[in-house]
């Protein structure tokens, strides 16, 4: 387990924490801050998944070009399912303001 996976699960528990606190103690900041980290921390461990599989993907590699075609081809997965995840978070964010202004 990397350092970046570590730190993630640790930013989510602190997050979770802190957003109970805030939602107990009728404080929406803390509360607020407290998702923000965890977000913070899926994304951290995230980062640290990806990167071990990039570690195993390189490790194992052969030297033959179908299987710098599947490095290719799992790259553009990785990047599609980032920019996918994204534009899904983004989503929720605006749509979480309007109901918030509306």
């Amino acid at each position: 387990m990397n350092t970046e996976k570590v730190e993630g699960k640790f930013d989510q528990v602190a997050g979770k924490i802190k957003q109970s606190v805030g939602e107990a103690i009728g404080n929406q900041n803390l509360a607020n801050s407290g998702a923000a980290e965890q977000v913070k921390g899926v994304a951290k461990e995230t980062w640290g998944n990806a990167k071990d599989t990039a570690a195993v993907v390189r490790d194992e590699k052969a030297a033959d070009v179908a299987v710098e075609r599947d490095d290719l081809k799992y790259r553009e997965k990785i990047v599609e399912g980032a920019h996918n995840l994204k534009e899904r978070v983004n989503e929720k964010l605006d749509e979480i303001k309007r109901e918030h202004r509306g």
